[in-house]
């Protein structure tokens, strides 16, 4: 890593660069002797006391020893994307965000407060796309007591690693004693050759797509513990919406897969793709995607997205053969003192 055009190490970087994408170098046991160097790149969020807080793309943060620094500068935002629709975080967060539609939602400036009597993080948490409208303090405050009304733990979902993420209101909900509990990465990639894939899998024929889903469909699809009112509103809303199933070897048996897409526009999203564990490694999750994607398809869209959970490699080597790759990364904070 290169800091200066004569190779001399400089720190270029100061407190009123907080906010912006830097590239760090500093002394991993502080010596400025024999030291080992160890590089960092992400946005600086702080820099207080003696302390510089970076944020990588991935949420990890960083606490680094201002005396511990050897060289440090500006870096321009993350390069864009050199395979897979083009994309940014904005339009992203507001396709993601209707293709989980809530039962209630309720503004605070640019924030979207958003409630589902607890079914999922996602419908269940704010969505803090730009300015509360009043100062953080008083905007957090707001949102305690929106969500305790319900009886709900108060959860803000925030984002890191694309050109307009929040690592500085993640950096600023750590501070207040707000807790990550789960990450997730938003994958995205081209909807056609998904589409145009071919699955030879047993029983990748039958694939049966439907406006609705049934009990059975339901009893695969495990996040939903006893279904409520809140549990079917969430899953059958959003602009366009397909469900999916490969019926099992019996109409007792249930379905071996099934699978969620929404259609908004050239994006097409991807959701509770399910296989029965006595039928997995049969190729029926692609089975299921490429139906979804093939209808997607004649309704105009292009682009497609999917979420992997934080640990899931499993999920992501399968997307990433799909012609997947990672966009950015959110988090859901949750307050600590809530219920």
């Amino acid at each position: 890593m290169e800091f200066t055009a004569g190779g001399r190490l400089e720190v270029r970087i100061t407190p009123a660069d907080v906010g912006k994408r830097v590239s760090v170098r500093r002394l991993d046991d502080g010596s400025r002797t024999d030291g080992k160097f160890t590089d960092t790149v992400g946005v600086l969020t702080s820099w207080n006391d003696g302390v510089v807080l970076i944020t990588r793309r991935d949420g990890e943060r960083f606490r680094i020893v201002e005396n511990t620094l050897v060289a440090g500068k500006v870096v321009p935002a993350a390069p864009a994307r050199r395979r897979g629709p083009a994309a940014n975080y904005a339009e992203l967060a507001r396709v993601t965000a209707r293709a989980w539609p809530p039962v209630e939602s309720e503004p605070l400036g640019d924030w979207r407060l958003r409630a589902s009597g607890g079914f999922t993080r996602r419908a269940n948490s704010v969505l803090p796309t730009g300015d509360p409208g009043r100062p953080l303090d008083e905007a957090l405050k707001y949102v305690r007591h929106w969500y305790g009304e319900r009886e709900l733990p108060a959860y803000i979902q925030a984002a890191t690693g694309a050109e307009g993420t929040q690592e500085l209101l993640c950096a600023e909900l750590d501070e207040r004693g707000w807790r990550r509990e789960v990450s997730s990465e938003i994958h995205v990639g081209a909807l056609a050759p998904l589409g145009d894939r071919d699955v030879p899998a047993a029983g990748a024929e039958k694939v049966r797509l439907a406006r609705s889903f049934d009990e059975a469909w339901l009893r695969l699809y495990n996040r939903s513990g006893v279904p409520g009112p809140h549990v079917l509103q969430v899953l059958a809303g959003g602009p366009s919406v397909w469900f999916a199933s490969v019926p099992g070897a019996s109409t007792d048996a249930g379905p071996a897969a099934i699978g969620r897409c929404v259609v908004d526009g050239r994006w097409a999203g991807f959701m509770a793709v399910e296989v029965d564990p006595a039928h997995r490694r049969r190729g029926l999750a692609t089975a299921v995607m490429a139906a979804l994607a093939r209808q997607a398809l004649t309704e105009g869209a292009s682009a497609a997205w999917l979420q992997v959970e934080d640990g899931n490699e499993g999920a992501r080597a399968l997307y990433g053969g799909l012609g997947f790759a990672a966009h950015h990364t959110y988090h859901h904070y949750r307050y600590p003192s809530a219920r």
